[in-house]
């Protein structure tokens, strides 16, 4: 059974541990085999560990590292919070 969900830029994760437990966090950059640089709506844009993150099936249009303003227009544009209350 082949892969569906791979870590790349504009893939939406769920952290699944930490202080951000719970959010919904878009991939901006990967930085090596172990971290990504992840942003969302409500946090400040940080580094974090592939094992902290659960990938989704949600994926959005972006460029390597937006400015926050591109970011949440391509969110609301591909509506992600719609789909993912709708997934789980």
């Amino acid at each position: 059974m082949p892969f569906k969900r791979y870590v790349e830029i504009g893939r939406v994760a769920l952290v699944n541990y930490g202080e951000d437990f719970g959010k919904l966090v878009v991939i901006v950059d990967v930085i090596d085999q172990n971290r990504a640089l992840v942003d969302a709506p409500d946090m400040v844009r940080s580094q974090m560990n592939f094992k902290r993150l659960s990938l989704t099936d949600i994926k959005i249009d972006i460029k390597r590292v937006p400015k926050k303003k591109e970011l949440l227009a391509a969110m609301e544009a591909a509506d992600v919070k719609k789909k993912w209350e709708s997934s789980s």
